[in-house]
């Protein structure tokens, strides 16, 4: 029996009805709308993003990293949850948050993203998880030969800063998770946001994680170094690679609606195949120039610094 996994991530979902000025003044989301305007506007395409799903469901599951929404707005909310449930009966989909999904600590308080999104997190196991920011975290699917954690990262943060976390909590809820019958007799999938990995020097990686990385990356190294195999699937970079951390590959989407010359950066989405032995396959399917028809395309290896 295969399993096969469809990864997509950082969608940036707008809503249909526009921005609204009293959404933006006085608060964070002023310099995300600007960075769309300026940016994302002349590179996110919506028929990207639908190609890419459409695709990407034909998968037994599929999963999404984060930054589902552009500036957790209402309106994106409902238009994020409509595209992915009108999948949702040829897949099943899973979705973890990222920082655009917990803009601002209103967002978390009145529980935006759970609201929305919980037919996506259901767990299997509710009673191992904790609360935070986003709900309860980790959740876990068991599926065939799979067992899919999600973990949030997702925290709001002040204009400028895009880092995550996770937190000791969320953490030591992790750890017991692995130790699972349940879990340690599949092959771990674990979902996160931001990287665990950086791929810059020392210092210098370690002041990005700070600032738009994970906070807490060693501490989830740590955690996740005793495995001897397993899939740590991550977004937030905008740029498809893969690296090694420890026995586990750690792999990072691109944006799902990227319209980009470069295809590692280009619209698409990562496949894996995993089988009762583990994992016997990875390779992205990226769209073409013309957005017509996507095409297989070698994932490529970089070193990334634990």
């Amino acid at each position: 029996m295969t399993f096969r996994l469809a990864h997509v991530s950082d969608t940036h979902v707008l809503s249909p009805e526009g921005v609204h000025w009293r959404e933006l003044f006085f608060n964070k989301r002023i310099t995300g709308w600007a960075n769309t305007r300026l940016r994302r506007g002349r590179v996110y395409r919506r028929r990207y993003l639908e190609a890419v799903l459409d695709e990407a469901s034909t998968a037994d599951h599929v999963v999404v990293t984060g930054d589902v929404t552009n500036l957790a707005l209402e309106g994106e909310y409902a238009e994020a949850r409509r595209l992915l449930a009108s999948r949702a009966g040829r897949a099943e989909i899973t979705v973890v948050p990222g920082n655009h999904d917990l803009y601002l600590p209103s967002i978390r308080r009145e529980g935006r993203f759970e609201r929305h999104f919980a037919p996506f997190v259901r767990s299997d196991l509710p009673d191992l998880g904790v609360d935070v920011d986003a709900g309860r975290y980790p959740f876990v699917k068991l599926r065939g030969p799979a067992a899919i954690i999600g973990l949030s990262s997702a925290v709001p943060r002040p204009p400028f800063v895009s880092a995550g976390r996770l937190g000791w909590r969320q953490l030591r809820a992790l750890e017991a998770i692995l130790t699972r019958p349940e879990v340690r007799d599949r092959f771990p999938v674990i979902l996160v946001h931001h990287p665990p990995v950086y791929s810059r020097g020392r210092w210098r990686g370690r002041l990005h994680e700070l600032r738009d990385g994970l906070v807490d990356a060693a501490s989830l190294r740590e955690v996740l170094a005793p495995l001897p195999r397993g899939l740590v699937l991550f977004g937030h970079l905008h740029v498809r690679f893969r690296c090694r951390l420890g026995a586990l590959d750690a792999v990072c989407a691109s944006g799902a609606a990227l319209d980009h010359s470069d295809e590692t950066i280009r619209a698409g989405y990562n496949s894996y195949t995993l089988g009762q032995s583990g994992l016997t396959g990875i390779e992205a399917r990226v769209l073409d120039s013309s957005g017509a028809s996507l095409r297989r395309v070698e994932i490529s290896e970089r070193r990334g610094r634990p």
